[in-house]
């Protein structure tokens, strides 16, 4: 006889080859598909999507869960049984008009962003992203009556599981009261320290090459996935296909470098998921945090590092030929500069955080309906000038229309990126701890041991264990942003 956890097995299977087809499908979408195909593209995502929804919330699922918590199950089932559960509750609460709807109007935003970001264009952007926020606010409150918690703390919690906007509140308003001190001192010390810029233009082709070269120093898996362009960078596809993306700047090759970095960071991550439960939700990534403290460990604590820039340097050398720019201790320089600026992704990991901070005010004030679409720019220009001292009045392209994770409703993603730097900084420090080769290996670009250390710490794992147990099982504590600022001090002053 089958029993109820077999049920479920076989459900969450078929759930995850429907779960490829959309990822695939969507990677298509941002980097291959003419614009033409847009409108067709978007219906079948949505029908996907409610065809899954429909899977995942079938009576005979709420019943097999209630069974199988019954039933005898080693730890790993019961961890996959807790994540089945979790996937369950979040998808049962939402009628599939909801979901086909918020589906729609989340590509035909992003889609139309494309085209209006470069055009400055705020108030057709406005237009589209009302019915996402509109769409959003609707699912936040479902949510937010189910958990007894509050909008934005439900759409949080979809992203990550544990957090609360009340603890984001204290790390953050932690933050705010060191970080302004540090980035005028830092900015101030860097002044005296005279740094060139690389002379372009920077073959593109050859900026490819070098973030393939890069790549396969950092592991990176290519009978598994493969790297493309794309608007906006991302790491998407399934584990066993990783598509990630950059995008590249003739006038100048850093960022685009940093960027597949970044990406590679999380298809690492992916690539080396636990294969043998692949399909379930307990193969899965733990967190969005988890996933972009891979990322950040990979492009701020590792490739930021001065011996690792001296494994890169030579690479980029032979790449674009020898300037004064590009000799090793201008080129640590380069790539250690602090300096505010408008683009969040090409921010340095100094003001990174203000950028992050903006957006999560902005957008806690707007789900929990405090604020209306219509007063983002104003908002955005007050707290660019209060926290980078910029001025992006008029500048919507740089300003507030620069991400594309409003415009599918992904609402509660962008405090991920200051915890997963937070964590990334303590899981680099346990690592030089356990690892007291680790300086010297990574000066020799021999990154094996780094590897297997997060291997065994975090990747092995997926979503076995909750956030807080993963990150204190790794490092012997729970999230600690003493690390991330001991690391900032320690690289900048």
């Amino acid at each position: 006889m089958t029993s109820a956890y077999q049920h479920l097995h076989r459900t969450f299977s078929r759930l995850s080859r429907f779960g490829h087809l959309s990822a695939i499908a969507g990677w298509d979408m941002q980097t291959m598909m003419p614009p033409q195909g847009n409108q067709a593209r978007s219906e079948a995502l949505a029908e996907m999507s409610v065809l899954c929804h429909g899977i995942l919330t079938a009576p005979e699922v709420g019943q097999w869960l209630a069974q199988a918590h019954q039933e005898t199950l080693n730890d790993v089932e019961q961890a996959n049984l807790r994540e089945m559960q979790v996937a369950y509750q979040n998808a049962v609460l939402l009628p599939a008009s909801l979901v086909e709807a918020k589906s729609l109007a989340g590509a035909r935003c992003e889609h139309a962003w494309r085209s209006q970001r470069p055009a400055n264009d705020w108030q057709g952007f406005a237009a589209n992203l009302k019915e996402v926020v509109r769409l959003t606010r609707e699912e936040a409150e479902i949510r937010a009556q189910a958990g007894g918690t509050s909008r934005y703390d439900a759409l949080l919690a979809v992203f990550e599981p544990g957090m609360t906007s009340a603890q984001l509140d204290g790390l953050f308003g932690d933050l705010k009261q060191w970080l302004p001190d540090l980035l005028q001192k830092v900015v101030a010390k860097q002044q005296a320290e005279p740094c060139l810029t690389p002379t372009g233009p920077f073959d593109l082709e050859k900026q490819r090459q070098l973030g393939l070269q890069v790549m396969s120093l950092l592991g990176f898996n290519f009978d598994g996935g493969r790297l493309d362009v794309s608007t906006h960078p991302f790491c998407g596809g399934v584990p066993e296909d990783v598509r990630i993306t950059t995008r590249y700047n003739e006038q100048e090759f850093l960022s685009a470098m940093m960027g597949v970095i970044h990406e590679t960071g999380h298809a690492r991550y992916e690539q080396n998921l636990p294969r043998e439960w692949l399909g379930q939700p307990v193969a899965l990534a733990r967190s969005t945090a988890v996933h972009e403290s891979q990322s950040l460990l990979f492009e701020m604590q590792l490739s930021r590092s001065e011996p690792f820039l001296k494994v890169l340097q030579p690479l980029a050398t032979h790449m674009f030929g020898n300037q004064p720019a590009l000799e090793v201790e201008n080129f640590v320089r380069l790539n250690q500069r602090v300096q505010p600026g408008l683009i969040r992704v090409d921010a340095d990991e100094v003001s990174y955080p203000a950028h992050v901070i903006l957006r999560y005010e902005i957008e806690k004030a707007l789900v929990e309906g405090e604020i209306e679409v219509d007063d983002i720019p104003a908002l955005w220009d007050e707290k660019m000038q209060a926290y980078l001292g910029l001025d992006t009045r008029g500048n919507y392209r740089d300003g507030c229309m620069q991400d594309i994770h409003w415009t599918d409703g992904a609402f509660g993603y962008f405090p991920t990126y200051t915890l997963g730097a937070m964590y990334a900084a303590q899981l680099f420090q346990t690592a030089n701890r356990a690892i007291p080769t680790l300086q010297r290996d990574i000066a020799e670009g021999d990154l094996s041991a780094l590897f297997e250390w997060l291997r065994q710490n975090i990747w092995q794992h997926g979503s076995r264990f909750p956030t807080a147990a993963l990150i204190t099982n790794a490092t012997g504590e729970p999230l600690n942003p003493a690390y991330f600022r001991q690391h900032l001090e320690s690289r900048y002053l």
